[in-house]
């Protein structure tokens, strides 16, 4: 699966090595094992582009703490040039709502408790009853019908007992600072048009055509996915044999045999971060779009699709893990982002069983932040291929951590993955412009 030229790290090979070879003592063991091209290591030990499948167990760590990370894609029946010719006033209202706090994404404690639980058809019912902040503009009939076109319907079984306590009250309003936010590293927001459509059936079944501007989101369950991976690690720890040597690797496996309701349950917290990371998204997209509307008038600006990452999901007799992989089940939409100077690709997935129905969910870091930050490292526009780029940032270390010379070239990634029969490319998308936090 590895593009040719593309480099093999070997901590990513050792950490994929580590995942292949987690077994619980008393019951459990992981099966299959495979990489998407993008494969790199990880920094909590568990390469990303990794996906296991286990039988009778769990590994918290495999997910992490940003559970839900994940893509989001609307389109808009919007030109670039028209959208070009607002753009100032469009970007000074989005930078307001994701950098400088004007945003209003308050809820009552029921529509909070709910969305936990049930994750975005929780989080609408609970508007529907009492629609508050921002969102209380949006058309909520269009928000339900799009369940349909989120992973999963955007509903997971949590539990609120998972969630932070400061986010679910019993009653009262709830602001969450959290929500509607895009988070650091590669999570972005980002505007684009699309170039070029490939496949123009699938295209045209899924509201996609040249020449649309789209935007698309990447970000996760932030504070709460932390708060409940990190839970988790622990646990997964302190539940390890006491009479047996902890595993060198570090990966500490939750067994059905031994512990069958910690692995309920951690299965349950992480469906609560996941609703979370659901919503999130969605605030995201929806705070953009209701701009959108304010400065370009009456815009549908429907959705696509959105799908997670990093997440455990029962397939077949076990789970299967993906982490910095997506699902690519067959006639699925796979989403898959470049850097902010290279094209972004609409996938559909066609279940390919060898590769456990799943895609790559980007091009992978070529260059570590510290090396393109370093004191000495080139930081010219042309040496970061920043050129022509447009960044909207408050951060200058972002943008540099962040520029097209981290990543490796996308295209080499979607054409092994298309020659492998995992995905088809439906259509291709340009930057436009970028949000970073």
């Amino acid at each position: 699966m590895l593009p040719e030229g593309f480099p093999v790290e070997a901590k990513a090979l050792k950490q994929l090595a580590n995942l292949a070879n987690v077994r619980h003592p008393q019951g459990g063991c992981v099966c299959r094992a495979c990489a998407t091209p993008d494969f790199h290591p990880g920094d909590a030990g568990v390469a990303i582009g990794s996906i296991v499948q286990t039988d009778k167990m769990v590994i918290p760590a495999a997910v992490g703490s940003d559970i839900n990370c994940g893509m989001r894609l609307h389109v808009a029946d919007l030109s670039v040039e028209q959208f070009l010719g607002k753009r100032d006033r469009f970007v000074e209202l989005m930078k307001g709502d994701y950098f400088f706090g004007t945003r209003d994404v308050s809820m009552t404690a029921k529509t909070a408790r709910a969305m936990f639980q049930h994750g975005i058809p929780g989080w609408l019912d609970g508007m529907l009853d009492r629609a508050m902040g921002s969102a209380a503009n949006s058309d909520f009939e269009q928000l339900a019908q799009e369940c349909d076109r989120t992973f999963g319907g955007g509903s997971m079984n949590g539990d609120v007992k998972w969630a932070p306590e400061e986010l679910v009250p019993n009653d009262g309003t709830v602001r969450d600072g959290g929500l509607g936010t895009i988070g650091g590293g590669n999570h972005f927001v980002e505007i684009q048009v699309v170039e070029e459509v490939v496949d123009r059936a699938t295209a045209y079944t899924w509201g996609v055509r040249s020449g649309q501007i789209a935007f698309m989101i990447h970000s996760g369950s932030r504070n709460v996915g932390k708060y409940i991976g990190g839970m988790w690690r622990d646990r997964a720890c302190e539940a390890w044999p006491k009479t047996l040597k902890y595993p060198e690797s570090g990966l500490f496996p939750l067994s059905v045999e031994a512990n069958p309701e910690l692995v309920s349950s951690y299965l349950q917290a992480e469906a609560t971060a996941a609703n979370y990371g659901f919503i999130n998204r969605l605030l995201l997209a929806e705070l953009l779009r209701l701009r959108l509307r304010q400065v370009f008038g009456d815009i549908e600006a429907p959705l696509v699709y959105d799908l997670p990452h990093n997440i455990t999901l029962a397939e077949g007799d076990g789970w299967v893990t993906r982490k910095g992989a997506c699902p690519a089940h067959s006639g699925q939409p796979v989403i898959v982002p470049g850097s902010m100077g290279a094209p972004s690709y609409l996938l559909i997935g066609l279940g390919n069983d060898r590769f456990l129905r799943s895609a790559s969910h980007g091009a992978g870091r070529a260059r570590s932040r510290f090396d393109l930050s370093r004191e000495g490292a080139d930081k010219t526009e042309a040496a970061l291929g920043l050129t022509g780029v447009d960044c909207i940032t408050l951060r200058e270390e972002r943008r540099i951590e962040e520029a097209p010379a981290a990543y490796k070239p996308i295209q080499p990634v979607i054409d092994v993955q298309v020659e492998a029969q995992i995905v088809g490319i439906v259509a291709k998308m340009k930057p436009v412009l970028t949000f970073k936090a």
